[in-house]
């Protein structure tokens, strides 16, 4: 493994610069994506890291060693591709060797390190198949295995799971997981997926328009954005904006939006008194609004069904409504499948046995929180 780093890198195709000076350190083992909308240059920095563009101007290192003018073969460099890109003609053991023979590595060698790929990847009993008789999963694992065995400095992964489906999808995330910290391989992965961005990185490296916005752990990115771009793009459902301004009454500062003001706690007010009387963009996100309304210490949920429930909208679900009987709730949340909010005490009562609800899992309730509890069980809020 190595470490990469770029300084001020540029691409220019024609007149069209889809990079601009990209500065970017990754740490020898580390797990970096680079993640921005479908067109901002990510696919191309990963190529110029490859060798396969050239560079307009920068310095590209890889380890201690400038690696502008090297060629590709010896960079040290193993690329995943998102079409894959293995060879028809070949089975997958012939795709998993192909690198290996361009090295002119012996034939004890060669048969070695394909039968340690099929067994990292659970290839086993696929070796003597062609691509077209391999399920899109399967040949993602083969264009991986033969990005693996020639034992490359860094690994670069270009969307490899766009053209899975969501539940495969899943499953390769974790199987990604478990390669890197087996390997302890250096990875830039490239992708538009927020959620994969998330789930798989040590780092994020946020792009818009070519350029580099932020850097940072994914938890970081997410909870301290650095602008208006990034905090709408990392995250689902995305941060909600609102024009407002900043006022001071009766001694407090407030943010003022049309209709209603939201007070600003006192011990945050000498960070904002600079922005007084002056228009800004509020941003929360949806998981931070909940009904001030809701006691949450006369609520008890009960469950005494072998099925339980489970919803994941960021409002309160409801109230266990101990009057009606075991089983029933009181709706006390927004309908995201009707598109209208239920606060109506009055309003006809939720069953368990309703098919909104019912799921084999446990029970999931977003109530400023997660709680999860079983079947049988008390949650007392």
């Amino acid at each position: 493994m190595a470490r990469v780093q770029l300084k001020r890198i540029s691409k220019k195709f024609g007149n069209l610069e889809v990079v601009k000076d990209l500065d970017l350190m990754v740490d020898e083992g580390e797990f970096v994506t680079l993640v921005e909308p479908s067109g901002c240059g990510k696919s191309t920095t990963l190529r110029m890291v490859a060798g396969l563009d050239e560079i307009t101007s920068g310095e590209l290192y890889i380890g201690d060693i400038l690696a502008n003018q090297i060629p590709p073969r010896e960079r040290g460099v193993s690329m995943v591709f998102q079409s894959y890109a293995l060879f028809p003609h070949m089975t997958v053991s012939e795709n998993i060797a192909f690198g290996l023979k361009i090295k002119k590595r012996s034939r004890g060698e060669i048969l070695k390190k394909i039968e340690w790929a099929v067994n990292l990847l659970n290839l086993e009993g696929l070796e003597r198949r062609f691509p077209k008789d391999l399920s899109g999963g399967q040949r993602q694992r083969v264009a991986l295995a033969r990005a693996l065995v020639v034992e490359p400095d860094v690994l670069l992964l270009d969307e490899p799971l766009s053209n899975l489906d969501a539940k495969l999808r899943l499953k390769m995330r974790a199987e990604l997981k478990r390669i890197h910290k087996r390997l302890g391989a250096t990875v830039i992965y490239v992708t538009h997926d927020q959620v994969e961005a998330m789930s798989l990185s040590e780092r994020l490296a946020v792009m818009y328009e070519g350029k580099l916005v932020q850097v940072g752990s994914p938890l970081e990115v997410y909870n301290s954005p650095r602008n208006m771009f990034v905090a709408g793009f990392i995250g689902s459902p995305s941060m909600n904006f609102f024009n407002s301004k900043i006022i001071k009454k009766d001694g407090r500062l407030f943010v003022a939006f049309e209709g209603f003001e939201l007070a600003i706690p006192q011990a945050c007010e000498s960070k904002y008194s600079g922005y007084l009387d002056r228009e800004i963009v509020f941003g929360i996100r949806p998981e931070h609004v909940y009904d001030k309304g809701f006691q949450r210490q006369k609520a008890l949920l009960a469950i005494r069904s072998t099925s339980s429930l489970m919803w994941s909208n960021p409002w309160v679900i409801g109230i266990l409504s101990k009057q009606k009987g075991r089983g029933s709730i009181l709706p006390y949340c927004s309908n995201q499948r009707q598109g209208q909010r239920r606060t109506n005490p009055s309003a006809p009562y939720l069953t368990w046995r309703s098919p909104m609800f019912l799921t084999r899992s446990s029970i999931f309730v977003r109530i400023c929180g997660n709680f999860s509890i079983s079947p049988g069980n008390f949650l007392k809020l």
